[in-house]
């Protein structure tokens, strides 16, 4: 009978919130930082187009567990959109398809968009990942299929007008929920306005929990390929790194012993007494000596492990 493979890399274990710079996808990105780091495994929460720009946050190692709290939460873009022109992408990458010499006045601009502002319904662009019969929406747009793709409720929690720096354009900043598509946005505010519009420049600058002081820029961890040291070079690299635990903080948190941990790693439940303890939690996640044990689901006066960490 033959060995489980070892995994290749290290074990290491956190969250790196990427600034990514434009003309640099997304899975490019976490390859470049799964082999900076020497990490077993990686992954993000959360696509930009390479024509995007700023927060990607990325996992490693254990942290992959928590990409799905990461994934649900808020996100702030600012983004610019060019008047006059709609594309197939609904960016700068398509082709035109619609255009019209009409430009909106400041007012109009404002006038439309509290109508963008709570759940609202939106049709993904025919360039998005949304899955058409088990094929992936911009598959089929790339084999020059147009397919009917149906509307879907997307949460717009703020949507603010920053600037209208000439008639051709203007720069918004969005607040928006799981699954909101700022090019569609920028689509349908040219087809209200009767100009057609597409998204000439995008930057994420949040994503919950993490905070935009947070980004490290692409540049600075590829500075530091010239420290010789390997062991010198990975421990700068280590220090930007976030506690997995950050990316749970929205949810209620139990600090437990050793005793309870090594009960909890061996996937058998805890009790949770005391006056302050959680009496039903759907989610909650527990730490010992500052280290994330497990998340798993309070009831019944018990604490019971649905993902254990190393």
């Amino acid at each position: 009978m033959s060995k489980p493979r070892k995994p290749k890399g290290r074990p290491i274990s956190g969250w790196l919130i990427l600034d990514k710079p434009v003309d640099f996808g997304s899975t490019e990105a976490v390859s470049k930082i799964k082999w900076l780091y020497k990490a077993q495994k990686a992954g993000h929460a959360g696509t930009l187009d390479p024509l995007a720009s700023g927060m990607l946050p990325i996992a490693l190692g254990d942290a992959t567990k928590t990409v799905p709290y990461v994934m649900d939460g808020r996100k702030i873009y600012e983004f610019t959109v060019s008047w006059g022109e709609e594309r197939a992408t609904d960016d700068l990458e398509g082709e035109v398809t619609e255009s019209s010499d009409k430009r909106p006045s400041e007012q109009q601009i404002r006038d439309i968009l509290p109508r963008y502002i709570g759940t609202i319904s939106q049709v993904p662009p025919q360039f998005s990942a949304i899955k058409i019969s088990g094929e992936r929406a911009y598959d089929l747009a790339r084999e020059g299929e147009t397919v009917e793709i149906p509307s879907r409720e997307v949460d717009i929690f703020r949507l603010t007008l920053l600037a209208c720096p000439d008639a051709n354009s203007a720069h918004f900043e969005v607040e928006c929920g799981k699954g909101t598509y700022v090019r569609a946005l920028a689509r349908d505010f040219g087809r209200e306005l009767g100009c057609y519009g597409h998204v000439s420049g995008l930057r994420r600058t949040f994503v919950a929990p993490f905070a935009e002081e947070a980004m490290v820029p692409l540049a600075d961890l590829v500075a530091l390929e010239a420290i010789e040291d390997m062991d010198e070079r990975l421990a700068a690299l280590d220090a930007l790194l976030i506690d997995t635990c950050e990316a749970l903080s929205a949810l209620p948190h139990l600090v437990i012993n050793d005793d309870q941990a090594h009960r909890l790693k061996m996937g058998n439940p805890i009790l949770v007494r005391g006056r302050d303890a959680p009496v039903a939690e759907s989610e909650a996640y527990a730490t010992a000596r500052g280290r994330l044990i497990a998340i798993g689901e309070i009831g019944q006066g018990e604490f019971r492990p649905k993902r254990v960490f190393a």
